[in-house]
């Protein structure tokens, strides 16, 4: 039987965000409050009759088998697994999965009866967590390509709230403890001696599942990245990156409403200098030990960069969060018309 508090928490997280649209069965989630969210967990999901809720959480997912679909679920987190009930449209958006979900379900669409898929990720299976840059997402990794998910939260809080959670569960788990480890000095503990690179920063928790954390070096190489495509206007060592924050770029669809098909997911760095669109890869980086080539596409591709003093002015909504920004550039079509100024600038 869980605490009034543990309830009371569950039904305040389980908030669908409002800029993302989902389909009817996730709705009917949505609207489940206190002792009858807990009774439709044990009823419909639970896998073992004494395992326990202990977190809820709305995100959008990505899979490593489908990276090109992002979609959304309601993320459970009990004391024997991680529950990811997605949304049904899922099934259908990309016809490659056929060995990944099962369709045999897929003819109840039309009747009042709504159907979600579950995908069930054992806490026995978890092999590791990589937390994004700056808590914006995180990758929950298992023992097989089937089970590596993606979590793009887009908000630090849920990120960590998450974390902390799955840490607490993962020590009620029962595992034999791992050998002592050699005392190793600061070098041979965090660097390699193949490449003199600093490795990413490691947490092995007591059950043995590693937590990854990016250090200093992934925005040191972002940087780079960054000043690449910059054209060498501006010399790497002034380069700051400011922010760094997963968004979506609305697209203007003409004569329809707006609507989920029109935010697509970028990622926004901002630099002292200039402001960026990056497609970004949330779910093959790092490389996980059994993949046998590196992905098809670079973690980063730019989609677009336009210069700070170009920036005429900012919309701002009025809506509550999330909010909408309008960043509104002034049409130069000479790019470096701003380079030199001359006399002949303020003639005709």
């Amino acid at each position: 039987y869980p605490s009034e508090f543990l309830m009371q928490k569950i039904t305040e997280d389980n908030q669908i965000p409002v800029h993302l649209h989902v389909s009817v069965s996730l709705q009917y989630v949505a609207g489940l409050k206190g002792r009858a969210l807990v009774e439709f967990f044990h009823s419909n999901i639970a896998e073992v009759e004494n395992e326990e809720l202990r977190h809820l959480m709305w995100s959008s997912v990505l899979f490593y088998k489908t990276p090109n679909v992002e979609v959304m679920a309601c993320v459970l987190l009990s004391t024997k697994a991680i529950y990811f009930l997605l949304d049904d449209s899922f099934i259908h958006a990309d016809e490659h999965q056929s060995d990944f979900w099962n369709k045999e379900n897929s003819d109840c669409e039309n009747s009042s009866f709504h159907l979600s898929c579950c995908f069930v990720l054992k806490l026995n299976d978890l092999q590791s967590v990589n937390v994004g840059l700056f808590d914006q997402y995180f990758r929950i990794t298992g023992h097989s390509a089937d089970h590596i998910v993606t979590c793009l939260t887009r908000d630090s809080y849920n990120t960590h709230t998450f974390i902390q959670q799955l840490m607490a569960v993962l020590s009620l788990l029962a595992r034999t403890p791992s050998p002592e480890p050699v005392d190793k000095d600061f070098y041979s503990e965090f660097g390699s001696k193949n490449t003199g690179k600093m490795e990413n920063y490691e947490l092995i928790h007591s059950s043995r599942v590693k937590f990854i954390y990016p250090n200093e070096e992934e925005i040191g190489d972002l940087a780079f990245l960054v000043a690449e495509k910059m054209d060498g206007l501006t010399n790497l060592p002034s380069l700051n990156i400011l922010l760094y924050v997963l968004a979506f770029q609305v697209n203007n669809v003409e004569g329809s409403a707006q609507n989920a098909s029109s935010l697509q997911p970028k990622t926004l760095i901002l630099t002292s200098s200039d402001l960026f669109l990056f497609d970004e890869d949330y779910i093959s980086y790092p490389l996980p030990e059994f993949a046998k080539e590196p992905p098809k596409r670079d973690k980063y591709q730019l989609a677009d960069g336009r210069r700070i003093r170009d920036l005429d002015r900012v919309l701002m909504g009025y809506q509550t969060y999330p909010q909408a920004l309008t960043f509104v550039f002034d049409d130069v079509q000479n790019q470096d018309l701003m380079q030199n100024l001359t006399l002949d600038h303020f003639g005709e």
